[in-house]
């Protein structure tokens, strides 16, 4: 599945940069991870995901950064929808996909390279969670498409 219409630059000229975030489901809970205590964001809950890199599609974004930051392989099941915002003056749009990991990181951990913990989080608890702004923005968007599944 390849989803089109989707900008990779580094926002010159007043463009988008374009990310990724995953949301895996499993048992009815899904996948969270803590962010480093460095950056703007730091310490901070979020839907895993990353930039998208010039030349890549979403998906193969979703499967390096999976890859990169958990040493789990994965596959994109849907687009559940898409939001922009601001960081640092850049115009910014987070595309949020449904996805699938090869494991579930319980019975062999996954290796951490940019977060502290993860976990498997009830979709209720979120707002209570210090979640990044970006994630916290799409959250009601990604609670109702798992409703309706």
């Amino acid at each position: 599945m390849q989803f089109s219409g989707i900008r990779t630059d580094d926002n010159k000229d007043g463009k988008m940069n374009d990310s990724i975030a995953c949301i895996a489901c499993k048992n009815g809970r899904i996948f969270i991870a803590k962010r480093r205590n460095s950056g703007d964001m730091g310490g901070r809950w979020e839907f895993p995901g990353g930039k998208i890199e010039e030349g890549e599609t979403p998906e193969s974004a979703i499967s390096r950064e999976m890859q990169e930051e958990f040493s789990v392989g994965t596959r994109v099941i849907s687009k559940i929808t898409e939001s922009t915002f601001e960081h640092r003056g850049k115009k910014c749009a987070l595309h949020v996909f449904e996805v699938e990991f090869d494991s579930d990181g319980i019975e062999t951990p996954f290796t951490l390279t940019e977060h502290t913990e993860y976990r498997w989080a009830d979709i209720d608890e979120i707002p209570s969670l210090n979640f990044v702004d970006s994630d916290s923005a799409v959250y009601p968007a990604v609670k109702k498409y798992l409703a309706e599944k």
